[in-house]
């Protein structure tokens, strides 16, 4: 593994880290009192603070133990049956799916669920680590619907190492009700900052308190989730939980000036374009209005069909099978060119996405995890957002996870490789 700057023009810096990806070889890519007087203190805004109670975002609704692993060694057996390395476990570790409230897109009430995963030891102060996981068509494609599985692996990793593996599901994913807002960075970010207020009220009652720094990380989808919710954290969204690290693997960063284009241009694994090109279309519109009818963008017989495959209910089988092989056999003419030239609701909301690396410089340490060669995410994705973080006055180290391979794919394969990376980062950064 090699942690390095790009090549870009402008400068380079290459160093060797000491971090040892993990190896290994399924679709698109889950009775104490706080420190009140250090949160009063430090409460970014009154108005923050009381919008947050006025809406009740983040209050727990219930709780729900799933699983224990009680040795090192049981965690490590889920971890290898995941196809995870199981290096940096120390602890057993017990799981919870917690559900909270939160708001939709529009700043609606609503409510979602997650993944808690506390270590068992004896540590009453743990550090949070946020993990927001990538890409699923099905409700059950969320960390606290599968035990011991892509979704999940990486928070319980995170915990057996001695943290507290905080997980959101996302909206619509999970136990949460209505349709998952695919790629919204808005409600990605309010899902995951209201799942740690969560996370921290349950975390009173096992005995354990979760410390004001959060290390934050997510793959593919989840890569700009973490983002947003990084920016959220420095922004002081929260009057408690501030970023202590960020490490985002595999992100479509530039998903307008980059990622699409790619799909578009087939420069990435063709059924996986297919896929994404469709739920891009399908997940906006449901936000930005931006067809009028399926039959504008989509061609028979998909143009009756590939919306309903998106309802939360089909599986990541069942979208395969539903949808086309090439891009030409599913958009028409208008939808490839909306794609290719966005303007209006589209074109906003694609700035939006892509803002997560260009309006902010964090302050905490930043790391970003890719896989040379990744047929979903294109690497100049990580490029890009290298390059608009170092504008804004911090030079970030990119880590190539090189061979990353998990069932075939670079991309799949950098969520396990950087897992156990991340893992280790974060816990020299924790002893510091």
């Amino acid at each position: 593994m090699v942690i390095s700057t790009l090549p870009l023009s402008r400068r380079r810096t290459l160093f060797r880290g000491g971090l040892r990806a993990g190896a290994a070889a399924v679709c698109c890519g889950l009775l104490l009192t706080g420190p009140a007087v250090a949160a009063a203190a430090t409460a970014p805004t009154a108005h923050v603070q009381a919008q947050h109670e006025e809406r009740g975002r983040g209050t727990l609704v219930s709780a729900e133990k799933l699983y224990t692993l009680v040795s090192p060694q049981a965690v490590a057996a889920e971890l290898k049956a995941a196809g995870f390395e199981s290096g940096t476990v120390r602890h057993g570790v017990a799981a919870y799916r917690l559900v909270y409230r939160t708001i939709d897109p529009h700043g609606r009430p609503t409510t979602a669920s997650g993944l808690f995963v506390l270590p068992l030891n004896h540590e009453r102060r743990l550090h949070a680590v946020s993990f927001a996981h990538g890409t699923g068509s099905h409700k059950d494609d969320s960390p606290s619907m599968q035990r011991g599985a892509f979704v999940s692996a990486p928070v319980i990793a995170h915990a057996s190492a001695g943290t507290a593996g905080v997980a959101p599901d996302y909206l619509g994913m999970g136990k949460g009700p209505g349709l998952h807002p695919w790629m919204d960075i808005g409600s990605e970010t309010t899902a995951s900052l209201d799942m740690l207020r969560a996370a921290r009220a349950f975390a009173l009652r096992t005995g354990h308190v979760l410390e004001r720094e959060v290390m934050v990380t997510g793959f593919s989808q989840g890569a700009s989730a973490a983002l947003g919710l990084g920016r959220a954290l420095e922004a002081g969204e929260d009057p408690w939980f501030r970023l202590g690290a960020l490490a985002p693997v595999s992100g479509a960063y530039d998903f307008g000036g980059t990622e699409l284009p790619a799909l578009l241009e087939g420069r990435l694994e063709p059924k996986s374009s297919v896929v994404y090109t469709a739920y891009t279309l399908v997940a906006f519109n449901r936000l930005h209005y931006i067809y009028g009818s399926p039959g504008e963008v989509f061609r028979a017989p998909y143009d009756s069909t590939v919306e309903a495959l998106f309802d939360g209910a089909h599986t990541g089988q069942e979208l395969m099978r539903g949808t086309p092989g090439t891009l030409d056999e599913l958009l028409t003419e208008h939808g490839r060119e909306l794609l290719a030239h966005p303007t209006g609701p589209l074109a906003a909301a694609l700035r939006t996405i892509d803002a997560v690396c260009t309006d902010w410089a964090p302050s905490a340490p930043v790391r970003l995890y890719m896989a040379t060669g990744d047929e979903q995410a294109v690497t100049a994705n990580t490029e890009r957002c290298q390059t608009a973080l170092f504008r804004n006055g911090v030079d970030v180290p990119v880590v190539d996870l090189g061979d990353a391979d998990y069932r075939g794919s670079r991309h799949l394969g950098s969520n396990v490789a950087a897992t156990s990376a991340i893992v280790r980062w974060f816990g020299v950064l924790r002893r510091r």
